[in-house]
């Protein structure tokens, strides 16, 4: 899927490539932003030749895609991902590229302190969510959904699963087993259009909860039979979403309601908003 970004008024090519679930850009087109160069495809050339020169090969953190060039005809492009520009960016020579360079080195200090003291990380987690307006009770189970995952994912690493795409069909096996529906599927009912979109991010405390027993489940299932590599722990990730599924089924008969719910935080509303000021 290809898509325009807007920076600073110019036009920035994308393309969404679902099986990595990124986006890469047109370099040429960051390029173009960051330097006002008339001829941003001998810029990116001079940039990559004065690399080589010290042992650097940028072209290897490129990809090629067809993207439409302003006369409409489809090119090859050389594009990177967001790592991938952010590496670029610290070789452009520019003013303009200061400020990107400037936030890469704070971000890395960042990053640091977080790995000393993971408080940190979990406190910058909060401020953001609550920056968005999500309610204190919500982000507490959003927080501890996070590391029921992180555990269920080291877990697979121990047990021989590969990751990413091993990782999406077992978790797309718990989410079915649990909610009736893959992440994929989920992200269309709840009419997320973005591939970006993050579906837990919008998902309210129940749907949360039973994400939680669910991955919960299906970790404890894996220690106790042992599960090894992929065909025994996609056998556990199915039976760990069938207890959580169970519990929502019954709960949905005793409370009349759905758990699953088409409910998003894509706005947030202003009552939310009054509450946080009111907080504050």
């Amino acid at each position: 899927m290809a898509s325009i970004k807007l920076f600073e008024q110019k036009q920035v090519r994308s393309q969404w490539i679902e099986k990595e679930g990124k986006w890469y850009f047109s370099v040429v087109d960051v390029i173009a932003v960051l330097t006002d160069s008339e001829k941003p495809r001998d810029y990116w050339y001079r940039i990559k030749e004065r690399e080589k020169i010290s042992g650097i090969e940028l072209s290897t953190i490129c990809r090629q895609f067809k993207l439409e060039a302003p006369d409409g005809k489809l090119r090859e492009t050389d594009c990177a991902s967001t790592e991938g520009i952010l590496r670029i960016i610290q070789s452009i020579p520019s003013p303009k590229a200061e400020p990107f360079k400037r936030w890469l080195a704070q971000v890395g200090s960042e990053r640091l302190d977080e790995i000393e003291n993971p408080e940190i990380a979990a406190k910058r987690m909060r401020e953001i969510y609550k920056a968005k307006g999500y309610s204190d009770e919500w982000i507490e189970k959003r927080v501890r959904g996070i590391a029921v995952r992180d555990e269920l994912t080291n877990e697979w690493k121990k047990r021989g699963v590969k990751e990413q795409a091993e990782y999406s069909i077992l978790t797309a096996e718990i989410s079915k087993a649990t909610f009736g529906m893959t992440p994929s599927e989920y992200k269309n009912f709840k009419e997320l259009e973005r591939p970006t979109d993050n579906l837990r991010d919008h998902m309210t405390d129940l749907e949360l909860i039973f994400t939680m027993l669910g991955e919960a489940s299906t970790t404890e299932i894996a220690k106790n039979k042992d599960a090894q590599g992929f065909v025994q722990n996609k056998k556990a990730a199915k039976e760990g979403g069938e207890i959580a599924g169970n519990a929502r089924k019954e709960l949905e008969t005793k409370s009349g309601k759905r758990v699953a719910t088409k409910e998003n935080y894509k706005v947030i509303t202003e009552s939310e908003k009054k509450k946080l000021l009111k907080k504050k």
